[in-house]
């Protein structure tokens, strides 16, 4: 395995953890595609149709191998980005499947949490999720569906990134 200098050994492990974990339970075949009923209407300025399914950028590439392909989003500041292997994210799901998310930063951090406040598009109050040790491996659910605008916090750095759960 190839580690970036970028990546301390534990994000490096982490990573490796994670995709072997998400090889261990039914997947989607990379080739589907959701209907269209599963996936819900956008709210205004949701920006959440920027998933990407194919390399991932050259610094969120540690613990992975090959060409690193997978379904990710990136930050809007691009100091993060959400690789999805739980695909696509769903309120509640009942395919065996979990909203695995794995946080990759783009630069080196303090060890400490990745606070996660999100907030449906023009909903009350934000739900709160936290990921122990700053980005890495998570599950995170969210109750409802919709456009999730999600403010990124770790030690010494921010982004921000909307992501959207399906009914």
């Amino acid at each position: 395995m190839s580690v970036s200098p970028r990546f301390s050994a534990a994000t490096a492990v982490l990573a490796a953890c994670a995709v072997l974990t998400a090889g261990c339970t039914e997947q989607e075949s990379s080739s589907a595609v959701p209907s269209p009923s599963a996936a819900p209407s956008l709210a205004p300025g949701c920006s959440a149709g920027e998933i990407v399914d194919g390399p991932l950028p050259e610094w969120a590439r540690g613990g992975f191998s090959g060409d690193a392909r997978a379904r990710h989003v990136l930050g809007t500041q691009g100091q993060l980005a959400a690789v999805l292997f739980g695909h696509p994210l769903t309120v509640d799901r009942k395919d065996g499947v979990s909203n695995k998310i794995l946080w990759v930063a783009r630069e080196k951090y303090e060890t400490g949490t990745l606070t996660i406040k999100a907030r449906r598009e023009g909903t009350g109050e934000p739900v709160l999720r936290e990921v122990a040790g700053g980005p890495g491996p998570s599950i995170i659910d969210l109750p409802q569906p919709g456009c999730w605008r999600l403010y990124l916090a770790w030690p010494g750095h921010t982004d921000t990134m909307d992501l959207v759960y399906a009914g």
